[in-house]
């Protein structure tokens, strides 16, 4: 379910140490548990070690240790935990543009997917499995139902994580990228709004193939920058625009409101207008109190 869409690509022999070690970050990131994450780097341990016996490499380099620390940061935001977002619109149609241009065709899908997710705070599985009648052009909401995720023998459909619906605003710079798409995806409600260029289903793996997203992440300055932190760049920017922690949670799917607060850290002006507003506050105690105005006695 996991092994395979990540690395079922690659031969044997060119499965190395930085390919698992990225492929972890990317579990971690897609919010697997840790658990899964363990279990699923067990099962990878089990099959490169029987390479090893085979004699097709001589070290597994499954074998990788510090993926707690990893999880601990990636929970925790203890680097800067603004660094992984884009810093504004211009930034993220800049990107969308360059994976297009680097993808085959220059599909124009791939850069529609990742304007969405920038600004919808989905997961792209769940982007994958969006449809056509689940959005309400009227008020402009789409109902987060299903998602695509790996399985054996592919991808597939099942409920969303935590097994409830929830709904999302299309922001107004996005609307006509969606109408656009609805009428390319025609009239069919069932009919997928986002594919690749073949019409199948899309993943984050697909996405970083297509898009060669590695190399051109690193060539615009985001070497960093995982298709995760789209979702990232979006509850941020959520937040940034005053959102309240409650809706939020909703929007973004969160079980749990202490991983939405992940996501309210200020930016240098907030933070900058926050001491300016407590400095006013001060002067505003320190102020002179005026006097009553004395009284004149009159016969």
């Amino acid at each position: 379910m996991r092994v395979v869409p990540a690395l079922g690509h690659l031969a044997v022999r060119m499965i190395t140490n930085g390919a698992v070690d990225r492929t972890v970050q990317n579990w971690i990131a897609d919010e697997l548990s840790r658990s899964t994450v363990k279990h699923t780097i067990a099962v990878l341990v089990r099959v490169m070690e029987q390479a090893v016996r085979d004699g097709i490499i001589k070290v597994n380099p499954a074998r990788v240790t510090g993926w707690q620390k990893l999880y601990k940061q990636a929970e925790d935001e203890l680097l800067d935990p603004r660094a992984p977002v884009l810093p504004d619109w211009e930034t993220l149609v800049a990107l969308a543009d360059a994976l297009v241009a680097a993808s085959h065709d220059e599909y124009r899908g791939w850069g529609d997917v990742v304007i969405f997710t920038a600004c919808t705070a989905a997961r792209i599985g769940e982007i994958s499995r969006c449809r056509v009648g689940d959005i309400d052009t009227t008020q402009w909401i789409w109902t987060v139902r299903r998602q695509t995720t790996p399985a054996p023998g592919g991808l597939t459909d099942k409920g969303t994580k935590g097994k409830l619906a929830r709904k999302v605003p299309i922001v107004e710079e996005i609307r006509p990228l969606v109408a656009q798409r609805i009428l390319s995806a025609g009239p069919n409600p069932d009919a997928r709004l986002f594919t690749g260029p073949r019409g199948g289903r899309i993943s984050t793996a697909v996405l970083r193939d297509a898009t060669h997203w590695d190399d051109v992440v690193t060539k615009l300055g985001f070497e960093h920058l995982r298709r995760h932190d789209l979702r990232h760049t979006a509850l941020t920017w959520f937040a940034d625009a005053g959102v309240q922690v409650h809706v939020l949670r909703r929007i973004a799917g969160h079980g749990s409101l202490t991983t939405t607060q992940r996501y309210l850290h200020p930016d240098v002006r907030k933070i900058t207008a926050a001491g300016a507003a407590l400095s006013a506050h001060f002067n505003v105690l320190r102020a002179p109190r005026s006097l009553p105005s004395p009284i004149v006695m009159t016969r």
